[in-house]
């Protein structure tokens, strides 16, 4: 039996599930493709960034980081932006823009997580359904009942299940994919927000000394 054949049997709800599945199956790819863009080599791009802000070219530095992709840059721009700020001040607007940083690669990964919890569910509700067309059947023919009758409801439910536990293991391993390459992303965030600091501040003793 074919997919297309087993999502035919499980009825409104195995398509239900199939949607929902695309749904995840789309925001994966397009936050894959994201975050694939959103990570550099932090460490590289911060040299070529030392080099040109020890030479005292702001402007040029600015532009490079509009330039490049991704949080690492733009925590970079904001740090130069506010590098006459006391440290902990440049700590503290450094740490509220990574966060909104963060929120901005969580998003929509709601979705993956919704249609992971709720895809069982409806396959599950899929299955009482099938179960339920059963016993009608089982009621209405009483005694007479063919096996064929009831093995209809029977292969919704197993249609249903199967639909349902399939969709939802792939967005359970997406979404634990998409938090690992987040979770990597968030570390360079971190290192490069002390770097930069230490690197502007010592910049700024040189400069008074």
């Amino acid at each position: 039996m074919g997919i297309f054949n087993l999502i035919s049997l499980g009825g409104a709800v195995a398509w239900c599930i199939v949607a929902s599945g695309v749904a995840a199956l789309y925001v994966f790819i397009e936050r894959s493709l994201s975050l694939h863009r959103a990570r550099i080599r932090y460490s590289d791009f911060l040299s070529g960034m030392f080099n040109v802000l020890g030479k005292g070219n702001i402007k040029e530095a600015l532009a490079l980081c509009d330039e490049t992709p991704g949080p690492v840059a733009y925590l970079v721009k904001v740090a130069i932006l506010y590098r006459d700020a006391e440290k902990e001040d440049l700590y503290r607007t450094l740490r509220d823009a990574a966060a909104a940083e963060i929120s901005r690669m969580e998003r929509r990964l709601v979705v993956i997580t919704t249609v992971a919890q709720v895809a069982p569910l409806l396959g599950l509700f899929g299955t009482i359904l099938g179960i339920l067309q059963g016993a009608i059947t089982l009621q209405s023919q009483g005694p007479l009942v063919q096996s064929a009758n009831l093995l209809d409801g029977l292969l919704i439910s197993l249609a249903t299940t199967a639909i349902g536990l399939g969709v939802a293991i792939p967005c359970y391993a997406a979404f634990n994919l998409l938090v690992i390459k987040i979770d990597r992303i968030v570390l360079d965030m971190e290192r490069t927000r002390y770097e930069i600091v230490s690197f502007l501040k010592g910049v700024r003793r040189q400069e008074e000394s």
